[in-house]
């Protein structure tokens, strides 16, 4: 049985919790969770993977149980988020890595990647946007909104996305089989997300969403350029980041494996076995070709 590790580590003052497992001299596999979970979501990921890897998966600020400081205390942007995190793998001594990013773990994962490009020797995205193509409107178009008017009235249309109904269905939409699903998943992210200044935090992140659309350009150039590896592995039914968002990364990445999952917005929690295994064998076959 594989044991996983639950640590915290203090960068910059604040405290990051990370889970971590696999042998310590193994390629690292860094997994970077969306919103609104954290580490909790890799829970059965890492045991699969960690058998020759050595797998680390942070929850961002505000998040999980890292440190969570109010919107007065801390600047939520993904660049602050992306900042925290490379500091975090200079602090845990990693200087290489693969990385795995779902939904806010994108946006993360690709300043990491524009701040350091040599640092990172393979992407796996599921569901984790780099495109235009992948924004389903009907979700984003309030958040767009919100950006750009920046009014009380447009940040409180987005307060039901805060709540049970929004966060169930992010778990659950998509899914041929619900019943698959661990209502636990979604019990973790509410009961977190019901912390004092939760709505704060997230509602800030939402409106700084807007700045990640600004990176693509660059973040294409990078795939062009750098021919890493990339493995998309994606719920195909997502009505937040569509499956044409995955096809999409294969005019930067000509060489990217896209599998396309019958599944929704957080396909490991029912589609754990086919992603793990898309994840090994792809892993496998770019060892080989290294």
């Amino acid at each position: 049985m594989v044991t996983v590790h639950h640590r915290t580590v203090s960068v910059d003052g604040l405290d990051v919790f990370y889970r971590e497992a696999g042998p310590a001299d193994a390629p690292v596999l860094l997994l970077l969770h969306g919103y609104p979970s954290s580490s909790h979501m890799f829970r059965h990921l890492i045991p699969a993977l960690a058998d020759r890897y050595r797998v680390i998966a942070p929850d961002h600020i505000g998040f999980g149980r890292s440190a969570a400081p109010s919107v007065d205390e801390f600047e939520y942007t993904f660049a602050a988020l992306a900042q925290v995190t490379g500091r975090f793998l200079s602090t845990i001594g990693v200087t290489q890595y693969t990385m795995y990013v779902q939904d806010y773990g994108a946006p993360v994962g690709w300043r990491l990647a524009l701040a350091d490009p040599a640092a990172v020797v393979g992407v796996i995205s599921q569901n984790g946007n780099a495109y235009e193509e992948g924004f389903v409107p009907g979700f984003w178009d309030p958040i767009w909104a919100d950006a750009a008017e920046r009014t009380t009235e447009t940040r409180d249309a987005l307060r039901p996305a805060l709540g049970r109904e929004a966060v169930e269905w992010q778990y659950t939409h998509g899914v041929p089989d619900i019943t698959t699903v661990d209502p636990d998943a979604w019990e973790h992210d509410l009961a977190l997300l019901a912390r004092p200044g939760q709505d704060d935090v997230q509602l800030t992140l939402f409106r700084d969403y807007t700045t990640n659309r600004d990176l693509y350009p660059a973040v294409h150039a990078w795939l062009r350029t750098s021919q890493v590896p990339v493995l998309v592995v994606w719920g195909r039914n997502d009505e937040i980041f569509d499956a044409a968002g995955a096809e999409a990364f294969t005019r930067d990445a000509p060489h990217a494996r896209v599998d396309l999952i019958d599944g929704g917005h957080f396909l490991l929690e029912s589609h754990l076995d086919e992603v793990a295994d898309a994840i090994k064998g792809w892993l496998q076959a770019s060892e080989r070709s290294a």
